[in-house]
């Protein structure tokens, strides 16, 4: 069986250009076809080098995870440690299906044609088989994930909360937040942002007042005694959002919160109450926001 190397390489540019671009929609990135590209091509000449046998690293597991690490950093470009392996997974995920889907379709076709060295599936299959096989697990992935997301519920996106807090007790409305991976950077405790507006009954006004200034270091409008009994209670929480890449919330720690849902009620001790000093929402559906691992 004769294999053209430019074969492999187009094969492989086009399903790597289809998984990439499949993962950055699911993710909702802003996609860039240049980065798309460039990262596509990259993973092609590596399958091009694996297909040779030219050099014996090219096989090891460690490589190839620091390739698909590169690809997706091109790709699109992720600015915190946690985002990059958020979008690694579902890269991953999403090569899996696209590598079932894409195989299955080429086997039923020319079963005869598949042939494997180094890990990379080959044949004499035409061009057009594996164009193909790439629609059709884009469309299945797409679909998959368009299920889904349409299970989620109102019901499953919010969940009553009551926060205890210098003694004071304050319930409100939190919505489950998956992109919500906010933790106090020295601790790595959790955080759960909260309306700052909720917490007047438990935080002193001069400080909620203040917000503002306090991140700015400026002390000077908080009188002697509170500044003496919260300067060692509040914590700078670093945190990114769209169109705010370096931002800053003051944070305090709750006594406690209890998380209710459905089924029961439980108890978290260790939770730093982020203070936002504005509104989550127009309409007030929740006022607080909370990651989806403490729920």
């Amino acid at each position: 069986m004769t294999i053209y190397i430019d074969v492999v390489l187009i094969e492989n540019l086009i399903m790597n250009f289809i998984i990439l671009l499949a993962t950055g929609l699911i993710l909702k990135e802003k996609i860039k076809n240049v980065r798309l590209l460039l990262a596509s091509f990259l993973g092609a000449i590596y399958s091009v080098v694996s297909y040779l046998s030219i050099l014996e690293i090219y096989a090891s597991i460690l490589f190839k995870i620091i390739l698909s690490i590169v690809m997706v950093y091109i790709a699109f470009n992720p600015q915190t440690i946690q985002k990059m392996w958020k979008d690694i997974l579902l890269f991953y995920l999403t090569s899996f299906v696209f590598g079932g889907a894409a195989f299955a379709l080429i086997y039923i076709v020319k079963p005869q044609d598949i042939l494997m060295k180094n890990g990379l599936f080959l044949g004499t299959y035409p061009l057009k088989t594996i164009i193909l096989g790439a629609i059709v697990a884009f469309i299945i992935i797409m679909t998959a994930f368009t299920l889904v997301k349409s299970k989620i519920t109102k019901k499953d996106m919010f969940c009553e909360i009551q926060i205890q807090l210098n003694g004071e007790k304050i319930d409100t409305t939190a919505m489950i937040d998956t992109g919500n991976l906010l933790k106090e950077p020295i601790t790595n405790t959790p955080v759960i942002v909260v309306e700052h507006t909720l917490l007047y009954d438990c935080i002193p006004k001069e400080i909620l007042n203040h917000l503002d200034d306090l991140l700015g270091g400026d002390f000077d409008n908080i009188p002697k005694e509170i500044k003496e009994k919260y300067i060692t209670k509040l914590k700078f929480i670093p945190f990114s959002s769209l169109g705010k890449q370096n931002g800053m919330l003051l944070g305090i720690k709750a006594d406690h919160v209890k998380i209710k849902n459905t089924e029961n009620v439980e108890k978290k001790e260790n939770i730093i109450i982020g203070i936002y000093n504005k509104s989550l929402t127009k309409r007030g559906e929740y006022r607080a926001l909370m990651g989806i691992d403490l729920e």
